[in-house]
């Protein structure tokens, strides 16, 4: 008798175990994933960033410096990165496929933003493109709230930062439209 309940204490430790790698795992790809659009959108537009075009353009009183922004993205794609964690491991429903389905929409909105505006210098271009994004990030809360508060409440600051750079954006585009 007790070398059976022993036999089940050792297969209930080895699955928990597994599911601990398991989790671990899956912690690692969504965190490498925002992380990784955000990298590879970065990567894609660093000469452009400080380049003649941006530098030259007029910016707002309240445009920060450019050091603000890897720490500041960095810190928002983790988050990003534990939500998306949170809802991964949530039962499966269609609720739930939705909500990656805009978690992944969004974060193509994300990677193509610094594209349209440094790369294309279209100010004008990502100006639209940041406001669907905007738009897609509060649905994206929405969807999350439903199936893990906590995994919404984790995308409050992405929103408000974007809500700071659709600004950022537009008066950008507005200083600069006539030239």
């Amino acid at each position: 008798m007790l070398a059976k309940i022993a036999t089940h204490e050792t297969i209930l430790a080895s699955l928990q175990y597994d599911m601990k790698l398991k989790n671990i795992f899956q912690l690692i790809v969504c965190l490498a994933l925002p992380l990784a659009v955000g990298g590879l959108s970065g990567f894609i537009t660093a000469r452009e960033v400080t380049g003649d075009w941006f530098i030259l353009l007029t910016k707002p009183s309240f445009n920060p410096p450019n050091s603000v922004f890897g720490p500041v993205w960095t810190i928002l794609y983790a988050l990003m990165g534990i939500s998306l964690f949170m809802i991964w491991n949530s039962e499966a429903s269609e609720t739930r496929t939705n909500a990656l389905l805009v978690f992944f929409g969004q974060l193509f909105l994300n990677f193509w933003w610094s594209v349209f505006f440094f790369s294309f210098q279209r100010p004008d271009v990502a100006l639209g493109e940041i406001i669907l994004m905007w738009l897609s990030i509060i649905y994206m809360i929405i969807v999350f709230k439903k199936i893990k508060p906590a995994a919404a409440y984790l995308q409050i600051p992405y929103l408000l930062w974007v809500s700071f750079a659709s600004v950022l954006n537009g008066a950008i585009w507005w200083l600069n439209r006539l030239g």
